[in-house]
Formats: C-alpha cells, sequence, structure tokens
C-alpha cells in the first residue's frame, strides 16, 4: 500500500540465503500520520525458524576465525553493504519516517549515516587480533579471540533502520553468524538492511532474518544454539530474555532505557537547558531510551523553564513524518500512544500540571503535543516516558537533585545543565548512569571513543567504539604450559 509516495510491501523471512512467505497474522502495521493499515504483522513459521537455527550453528562450526582471510572477506562484504545502502539511503529515510513516526528531516539524518557505520565495522574487522602472541618466557602461548556463536539480534521499533543495521554489522565483523529479529511494528527497514547484505555477497548463513512478534524472540533466546543476545527494547522483554538466557548462560548485551534525570543546576542558563532539553524530548519524537525524562531544577528556576519549554513546543511544526516542513511527527504505534497517555494520566494523578502548547495536525495519526508536567513527587515519578513528554521538579540543592536521580537510576543516560562546566561534570560524575551529557542533549555519541556502561535496571553490557569485539567475541588462551611454573 502506497502512502505519501512510500510504499511498505509485505514483510518476508530470509533464510539460508533464500527469501521465505511469512504467516500473516491477524494485525495490521499502519500508518502512524493517519491510522490506515499499511500490511499485515507476520511471523516467521516454526520450520523456517528451525532451519535458520540449524544453518547458524551449522556455519560456526564450520569457520576457521582465526584465518586472514576470513576476516578479509567480512571487511570486504561490509564495504560492498555500504556501497547498497548509499544507493538506497532516501528510501530507507521515508521507511523509517513512515514506520517510526520520526520527521523525514531526522530519518535522513540517520539513514545517511548507515554507510559509514557498516565502514566502521569493516575497519574493525580488519583490525581485530584473531590470535596474539602472549609473553610467557618463551613458550608459545597464544590469545585467541573468536566469535561466542549464533547471535540472535532483537531490534526496537524506534530505530527501524540504524539499531538493526549497527548491531548486525558489528555482529558480522566480529564473525557470528546472525538470526535478526526486528520488532513486528516496524520490519521494513531491516528488511532492507539484510537485502542490501545478500547483494553484498555476504556467504549464506551468516546473515538471516526472521519477524514475529514476542514467541519467536523467546524461541531464539532460549534455544541452546544461540550463544549470544543482543537486544534493544522495554525492562520487561529485557527481564525475560534474561531469564531465559540464565538458562544455558547466553551472554548478553541488554540495553533498556529508564526515566533519564536531567539536573538543571542553580547557575543554569534558562535558556540553554530550555534548547538542550527540548532537544532531547523531540529528537525521534522523544522515542529513544537516552532522552530526558525526569527534569530536577531549583525551585526559582522552575517557572522560567517551564515558560521557556512552552514558548519553543509552541513553536514546533506537529505533522506528517513525511512532509518536510515537519518538525516532530506521531507516535510510531497504537500501543505506544496509549501508553503514554496513561502516563501523562498518571503524572496528572500524581499532582502534576500538565502543558500541551503544541498544535496538532487534522489528521486521525498517533499526535500527541510535546508535553510537560510540573509538580508531581519526584520519588514516585519513575517510569520511563519513551516520547516526547517530560516531568519538571522543583529541589532545595545539588544534594537533593542527586538523591532524586539516583533513588531510582536510569543507569543509561543523564543530564546535567550548568554555567561553571567543572562543576557541571563533577555534578554528573556523581549520577548512576553510563553517559552524563553537560549543556546539551543529541543522540550521537559524546566523543570518538565514548563508551558507555549499562548501569543498574539499565541493562547488561554497554556499546562504544569496540562494540564488536567486546561484545560478540571470547578470548580463549591456547598455549604450551611450563614444568617451572610454581602451582
Amino acid at each position: 500500500m502506497t502512502t505519501m509516495n512510500t510504499t511498505l510491501t509485505q514483510p518476508r523471512s530470509y533464510i539460508a540465503g533464500e527469501w521465505v512467505d511469512c504467516t500473516t497474522l491477524d494485525a495490521w502495521n499502519v500508518d502512524p500520520n493517519t491510522g490506515e493499515p499499511v500490511h499485515r504483522m507476520v511471523t516467521t513459521a516454526p520450520a523456517d525458524l528451525e532451519r535458520a537455527l540449524q544453518l547458524a550453528e551449522r556455519v560456526y562450526e564450520a569457520t576457521d576465525f582465526t584465518a586472514d582471510q576470513f576476516r578479509l572477506e567480512r571487511a570486504d562484504a561490509l564495504e560492498r553493504a555500504a556501497a547498497n545502502v548509499e544507493e538506497r539511503v532516501e528510501e530507507i529515510a521515508r521507511i523509517d519516517a513512515l514506520t517510526s513516526g520520526t520527521a523525514i528531516s531526522a530519518t535522513r539524518t540517520v539513514a545517511a549515516f548507515l554507510p559509514y557505520r557498516f565502514r566502521g565495522a569493516a575497519a574493525e574487522a580488519r583490525s581485530i587480533a584473531r590470535v596474539t602472541p602472549l609473553a610467557a618466557d618463551g613458550r608459545d602461548v597464544r590469545l585467541h579471540r573468536i566469535p561466542w556463536g549464533p547471535a540472535a539480534i532483537l531490534t526496537p521499533w524506534n530505530g527501524p533502520s540504524f539499531i538493526p543495521a549497527a548491531k548486525t554489522a558489528s555482529a558480522i565483523a566480529a564473525g557470528c553468524p546472525v538470526i535478526l529479529k526486528p520488532s513486528e511494528h516496524a520490519p521494513a527497514s531491516a528488511q532492507i538492511i539484510v537485502e542490501c547484505f545478500a547483494e553484498a555477497g555476504l556467504p549464506e548463513g551468516s546473515l538471516q532474518l526472521v519477524h514475529g512478534t514476542g514467541d519467536i524472540g523467546a524461541a531464539l533466546t532460549g534455544d541452546r544454539r544461540v550463544q549470544v543476545v543482543s537486544f534493544t527494547g522495554g525492562p520487561g522483554a529485557g527481564r525475560a530474555i534474561a531469564r531465559a538466557a540464565a538458562e544455558n548462560f547466553t551472554v548478553l548485551q541488554l540495553e533498556l532505557g529508564g526515566n533519564n534525570p536531567a539536573l538543571v543546576l542553580d547557575d543554569a542558563d534558562v535558556d540553554v537547558a530550555a534548547d538542550g532539553i527540548l532537544t532531547g524530548m523531540t529528537n525521534l519524537n522523544g522515542q529513544w531510551c537516552e532522552g530526558p525524562g525526569k527534569v530536577l531544577a531549583p525551585h526559582r528556576l522552575v517557572g522560567p523553564l517551564r515558560e521557556a519549554l512552552s514558548e519553543r513546543i509552541a513553536k514546533l511544526r506537529i505533522g506528517h513524518s513525511l512532509d518536510e516542513s515537519t518538525d516532530i511527527g506521531p507516535i510510531s504505534n497504537e500501543p505506544h500512544y496509549r501508553t503514554l497517555l496513561q502516563r501523562i494520566d498518571g503524572l496528572r494523578a500524581l499532582g502534576a500540571e500538565i502543558d500541551q502548547p503544541g498544535d496538532l495536525p487534522g489528521l486521525a495519526g498517533y499526535f500527541i503535543s510535546p508535553t510537560i508536567a510540573t509538580g508531581s513527587d519526584p520519588d514516585r515519578t519513575t517510569a520511563e516516558l519513551f516520547g516526547p513528554v517530560i516531568s519538571l521538579h522543583g529541589v532545595d540543592s545539588d544534594e537533593e537533585a542527586l538523591r532524586a536521580a539516583n533513588e531510582h537510576p536510569s543507569g543509561l543516560d543523564a543530564y546535567v545543565f550548568g554555567t561553571d562546566t567543572d562543576r557541571a561534570i563533577a555534578i554528573g560524575a556523581r549520577v548512576k548512569s553510563g553517559e552524563v551529557r553537560v549543556n546539551g542533549a543529541k543522540v550521537l555519541d559524546l566523543g570518538d571513543d565514548s563508551a558507555q556502561s549499562f548501569w543498574g535496571p539499565s541493562g547488561i553490557g554497554g556499546h562504544g567504539p569496540a562494540e564488536s569485539v567486546r561484545v560478540f567475541c571470547g578470548d580463549r588462551v591456547v598455549g604450551v604450559d611450563s614444568p617451572d611454573l610454581p602451582m
């Protein structure tokens, strides 16, 4: 079905080098701008899922990961896939905008970055030291860096192209046979990514694509043949994956998000803080796990900050995600739209005053004004909002702000706003979070070598420059023992 000249085809699985029809479900993916159906939800048949798992295991067992030829072939395939993606950047951007609701101006920026991510993974594949000699008094001892095994990659609807592309590229660089399952709410962009890899001549079984709801994810993560699981999504699903993985002690990378705190210090420039918070709450429609949620400011700055945010929100152009003039589009899907409305009602029930100054378009989609909820008890305002919504709270001191931030930590991201940079960084270092941004709230990493751990309830593991080595590979030491060692 075509929506504003963008067509979404029925999703298909990619198993053993072939595109396979899926089983259709009694549910539809819809255009979040209009609520109109675009294609049926689908699931991969159990027999096809089993074929994918069997092939992934065979490919892993048959591969010599220490051979230079292997890593160079992987790097070359990643380079070819990058060239294929480059030719489809506009198509990916439009499909991302349609499935996530994010404005096309933003999804173009994301899509344009994908070839660079692939080429970065190719460089990683070339530079991974697969076998490294270790100092051992002249004895032959070697450190082998080897992919764990078949990898299940489960990705969410809010980053429909970038998250599948980035995780898959890293796992392929490492050498894991990959089974990718995108969100059932946004499968189309992931399918294009797999098409680009397939056309790049990636060996059969190196990458397979399956579709479905939580039952397919559970079947993958609980299967003994899957040796590593990389998942980005909600904490409920993350806990279920962790429980399933515990049976086989499967290696996990879980990015789960949380209600990220933003600390506005008493010396903050209100305009700088308002600009940064607005950027964070509207980037990707606020649908990103590192976006600001709970804003903690001195009591005297709450009113000015609330007013500055309201003025900025009122100027935003809320509209169709494929409209070139749109600043912020609709929420991606109806279930999450309903959840956001319930959370706003919940904030109101906690005593918050609700400001929604945005002008909504005359469309039947899942639109919501960026929202400021002021005055609820911060200790009871703990749920991740995951949308263009922030809660605003008054505090008496930096110590109270830190206590409120760390009492229910997100563990993923946090923000500090203040004119004294040294003081802001010192306070940021006390927040229980993997990344703390000072005077801004952009999406991209703070620096080229940024590495971020997932603290507390935000997940297991982390992400950073050496993700393919750190997440998808394990170390194995092989060498000659010595009778001269003391024990």
